[in-house]
């Protein structure tokens, strides 16, 4: 795996830090994850918020702090 200039927050070995990437390259080619990204390119991403899909299939445009935080649960558990 290539340095990045990202630091990120996971400590993996060398072979971790591969299965991982296989991991997110097979969820984000999925036909659901393809389709929500077409979706966002049609609607156009702004800078100042998020598209977010929610359950039933809806896009609504939410604060970038709420999208990525998880609505205040965090990521950890994700």
């Amino acid at each position: 795996m290539k340095s990045s200039p990202i630091k990120l927050k996971q400590k993996l070995s060398p072979q971790a830090a591969k299965d991982k990437a296989a991991r997110d390259k097979k969820m984000a080619m999925s036909p659901a994850r393809k389709a929500k990204k077409a979706q966002n390119q049609r609607i156009g991403q702004r800078s100042d918020s998020d598209l977010h899909h929610t359950k039933s299939g809806a896009v609504k445009r939410v604060s970038i702090k709420n999208n990525r935080g998880n609505f205040g649960r965090g990521t950890k558990n994700e």
